[in-house]
């Protein structure tokens, strides 16, 4: 943990902000409700702290909290703080650690916490009564009180989109607390407009699209699919959605402001060798199949298209054995089933000559064998990696000493600048279902700063398989979440023109 004595920094460059940045802290300054909906790498975070400094020397702001990613409580807002003289006089704590008790008394004037860090603040106390699915939550508010924030700040508040989570149901009586509530996000609608519910409601509590999440499917939305349980839009519905959204919404599109590097999509398909894709037909029409090694049993749908795509990869969990408590074993063992995939990115690997190139993987056994081909001591970032030896890592491959970095997109996809290199290539081993961690992996390096003329994401597909339901999955909810953005980037001109005349 570090203290405000350690994060406040004397010196630091002047804040030169362009235009779209005056335009973002305006924006931020008349909304007490408000979201900077900006593409990854669009300084969200300093054009943030511009409206807070504004604020606070006016006398009407007085303390900010601040919700992100572990990671980028600790490198990101800190480090902004840090680099501009503008910013360096506001103090800083982070509510984390072994040491957070004594952060929260520590007076300061922007304090930063993880989503998970939550139910420590609001003293959450979840109590489970019999015939009731859901738990009973009570709040012991002593130390949000002591805190006495009256800004909240989210960032990456897609976070919370899922109105249903227990992240969402923690914080949502506590939202009208605070005077002031912004979010920010590059990836607003990632899998879909139902997405939107979530975010939106903390913002503007239910203005735009409903207190309720079964009230807004039930006005834009239909049921479809196997027991109703997939939801598509209502004809029109789309743009109702974006009117309703646009007022509370500053959206700006790097394509607009900045010249960033061409994307570039390169298909490598690869094929199963004929004993494994036994294995994977099994799995997917009988949901069972047999190893030398223990049998694997995929008892709904969701966990069939998990191992399928695992198979897809090149290993596959085994059953965790248990105990007589019912305990599982605390390691999972897999076995590996092939190799493909691994083959084909190291084929790729040696094409580049050297290139820098960011890999990503899914499964704990998928970083396994990209170990064992390309050194057991190849940096990566991922589960089990702390902030501190994750930032030694992002350092050493913005200057250029790394020729390969391996990632899980869960762990890539916020608070990191991979732009520093000028890396140009992304090998997807391994596709996942989540849109958003998709699209903010390809911005760790197709971002401004990034002076390569292009950025060309590599994908490696087994055909027949899972992966290629995965890809289309991707290119699908890109078109879903680019329309929204259109939208409300034609709006935020229109009511630009709309003052000037």
């Amino acid at each position: 943990m570090k203290s405000s004595k350690n994060i406040l920094w004397p010196t630091g460059e002047p804040w030169k902000p362009l235009p779209f940045q005056l335009e973002g802290v305006q924006f931020l300054l008349e909304h007490a409700a408000a979201g900077l909906w900006w593409s990854p790498g669009f300084r969200k975070t300093s054009t943030t702290l511009g409206a807070i400094k504004i604020l606070k020397k006016e006398g009407v702001l007085h303390r900010v909290l601040i919700i992100a990613p572990l990671r980028v409580c600790y490198s990101v807002w800190p480090a902004e703080v840090a680099k501009w003289k503008d910013f360096n006089h506001l103090r800083v704590e982070i509510l984390h650690g072994p040491d957070k008790e004594k952060a929260l008394k520590r007076d300061a004037d922007i304090y930063l916490i993880n989503p998970e860090g939550l139910e420590w603040l609001f003293g959450i106390t979840k109590s489970k009564v019999e015939g009731r699915k859901k738990a009973i939550i009570t709040y012991d508010l002593t130390r949000f009180n002591q805190l006495d924030a009256d800004t909240l700040v989210i960032d990456e508040i897609s976070k919370f989109k899922n109105s249903a989570s227990e992240r969402f149901q923690g914080i949502k009586p506590l939202l009208p607390k605070f005077d002031r509530r912004w979010g920010l996000t590059g990836s607003p609608a990632s899998n879909g407009l139902l997405d939107l519910f979530g975010s939106m409601y903390i913002l503007d509590l239910g203005r735009a699209l409903g207190a309720f999440i079964t009230h807004y499917r039930a006005a834009y939305f239909s049921p479809c699919g196997y027991g109703g349980y997939t939801w598509v839009l209502q004809h029109g519905a789309e743009e109702k959605i974006y009117e309703r959204i646009a007022p509370t919404v500053h959206r700006l599109s790097a394509d607009d402001y900045i010249q960033l590097p061409q994307l570039v999509e390169n298909i490598v398909k690869v094929e199963l060798p004929p004993k494994v894709r036994k294995v994977y037909d099994e799995l997917e029409d009988e949901f069972i199949t047999e190893l030398e090694s223990g049998v694997v049993t995929a008892v709904n749908a969701g966990v069939a298209s998990m191992k399928c795509s695992q198979v897809a990869n090149g290993g596959l969990y085994l059953q965790q054995e248990v105990d007589d408590q019912g305990r599982k074993a605390s390691k999972r063992e897999w076995v590996d089933l092939h190799t493909a995939k691994i083959e084909a990115v190291a084929d790729l690997v040696e094409e580049l000559g050297g290139a820098p190139v960011l890999i990503l993987y899914d499964f704990e056994h998928d970083l396994a064998r990209l170990l064992k081909e390309f050194g057991k001591d190849t940096p990566f970032i991922g589960g089990g990696v702390s902030p501190k030896k994750s930032d030694a890592i992002v350092k050493a491959w913005n200057a250029g000493e790394l020729p390969i970095l391996l990632g899980h997109p869960a762990s890539m996809g916020h608070g990191l600048n991979l732009q520093g290199g000028n890396a140009q290539h992304i090998i997807f081993h391994s596709l996942v279902w989540d849109f958003e961690h998709y699209e903010q992996v390809i911005a760790r390096l197709r971002r401004s700063g990034n002076k390569a003329a292009r950025v060309v994401v590599h994908h490696i597909i087994t055909a027949k398989t899972i992966d290629e339901a995965k890809l289309l999955a991707m290119r699908r909810k890109k078109r879903t979440q680019g329309a929204l953005l259109d939208a409300i980037r034609e709006y935020s001109k229109a009511r630009k023109a709309a003052k000037a005349a």
